[in-house]
């Protein structure tokens, strides 16, 4: 049988079935049917077992429950806190979609808190020690995660919503191609006429920010367009987002591409602190297509994810890998779509006329000269 993975034996390594046994005096057989099959014990030989169970401390593993049970139908989630301030509704559609599709497939969500500041290892250890969840759906990946080499280790079935963005990549993942959809932008406000268009993103180091910059400086050199001094961060709340896109605005920029919704309705404060209108004298395109971006006055312009299809993916993923867990890692790129608004209108008379774009021969994956952030 399995061994615990949490319960260290007086010689400092896990407690196992046998060493159970012995205790009780019993074989190990019988210590398993008092966990898994207590009626076919008698009362005195139970209480022995489990009197033994409590003095060593053994708790069974994960593997030996699901050798029980072989499907509890449950997949586990951490739920992050949100920061005073900060809206997340991509996160609750994509959890609205997970759990629709998890249901679709017969499977149950089972939510459970962790920890604040970013990516730990709080709660999933519980979690495997007192349910017998099947797997789990990773979320808010980030680098220096510690969860996929954790579980993979463990051999615990996991899927990740996101990259890892650092490091040797482990498990299935399924993700959004954030440089796609910022690409599309550029584009679009290219083709409109505009040709300083600068970005707004967050602090370098975020794996889903640099992969959206990344998009809007491949689009720019791609078109022959500069991007020094076009480029500010910001963290994640509105008043923050209107202070960093005043230089831009400031450089002359016609058109601006945030790394969030959020991030582009600060744009349209700094807009109106200047007496300016977003979409009429500066083009605006956000990211995410929040519930917000539709009832601006005006409409945002904003990239959307595909988060139902995220969620399919999620599902598929982990239950193929539960049904084969040594087969090949999967990782599925997801592209998405550009949502066309009143926001992203053509440049106004001052701005300079339409020219002919051309190929940058520098490559878009390596720092260029006119690439500078602020």
């Amino acid at each position: 049988m399995p061994r615990s993975t949490s319960s260290p034996s007086s010689k400092g390594g896990p407690v196992t079935l046998a060493m159970v046994a012995r205790r009780a005096g019993v074989s190990t057989q019988t210590v398993s049917n008092a966990i898994n099959s207590p009626d076919l014990l008698r009362a005195e030989t139970l209480e022995r077992v489990r009197q033994a169970i409590d003095e060593m401390g053994y708790r069974p593993s994960r593997a030996a429950q699901t050798l029980r049970t072989r499907s509890s139908k449950l997949i586990g989630y951490g739920i992050q806190p949100t920061p005073p301030g900060v809206t997340a509704p991509v996160m609750d559609r994509f959890l609205h979609a997970l759990s629709e599709a998890a249901d679709e497939a017969g499977y149950r969500m089972l939510l459970f808190a962790s920890a604040p500041g970013g990516p730990s290892l709080a709660g999933y250890e519980e979690l495997l020690d007192q349910y017998d969840v099947d797997g789990f759906v990773l979320s808010d990946t980030g680098r220096q995660d510690p969860r996929q080499a954790w579980l993979a280790k463990r051999g615990v079935p996991f899927v990740g919503f996101g990259r890892m963005w650092s490091g040797r990549q482990i498990g299935d993942w399924v993700d959004v191609d954030g440089a796609s959809g910022t690409d599309a932008a550029v584009q679009h406000l290219i083709a409109l006429g505009h040709r300083r268009i600068a970005f707004l993103g967050w602090p370098r180091g975020s794996g889903v920010g640099d992969d959206r910059a990344d998009g809007w400086r491949r689009a720019m050199r791609w078109h022959g367009l500069p991007t020094r001094g076009l480029r500010a961060q910001s963290l994640g709340d509105i008043e923050a987002a209107r202070i960093a896109v005043k230089p831009l605005l400031d450089a002359g920029a016609t058109a601006v591409v945030a790394a969030s919704d959020v991030l582009a309705l600060g744009c349209y404060h700094a807009l109106r602190d200047r007496g300016a209108v977003p979409g009429r004298d500066v083009a605006v395109v956000g990211f995410d297509d929040s519930p917000t971006a539709g009832i601006l006055s005006p409409s945002l312009a904003t990239v959307a994810q595909p988060l139902e299809a995220v969620g399919r993916e999620c599902v598929r993923l982990l239950l193929a890998r539960i049904a084969a867990p040594a087969g090949p890692p999967e990782r599925v790129l997801l592209e998405p779509s550009l949502v066309v608004r009143a926001s992203a209108s053509r440049p106004g008379p001052e701005a300079p006329g339409p020219e002919e774009p051309g190929p940058d021969t520098t490559s878009p994956d390596a720092p260029g000269p006119d690439t500078a952030a602020l």
